[in-house]
């Protein structure tokens, strides 16, 4: 089944600043070669439900071995059955109503 998230990791107990946290989780992202749009709270990332959670994992993972002693993550999770549609699918749809 293919998925969309929206994630957002935050790391607990590491300081105010968070980007070389944020940095190792998009390396993360990329390695698993899913298809995915950082934004200024999160990324959006789709691909097979497998995969993209295994790499939310990870992303846990990596996260921790850097330190940090507590993870907390928010997550939007949508599927679609009717067809298929893209994160880029979704933006477009929008702009060209504007």
């Amino acid at each position: 089944m293919k998925v969309m998230v929206d994630l957002c990791v935050v790391p607990i107990g590491v300081g105010v600043s968070v980007s070389e946290y944020v940095t190792a989780c998009q390396r993360e992202i990329q390695a698993a070669g899913l298809s995915h749009q950082m934004h200024a709270y999160g990324t959006n990332i789709e691909g097979d439900w497998d995969d993209v959670f295994a790499v939310v994992k990870r992303c846990h993972e990596v996260v921790h071995e850097m330190g940090a002693p507590r993870v907390t993550t928010s997550m939007r999770v949508g599927t679609r059955t009717d067809r298929e549609q893209t994160i880029s699918d979704k933006v477009q749809s929008v702009l060209s109503k504007l």
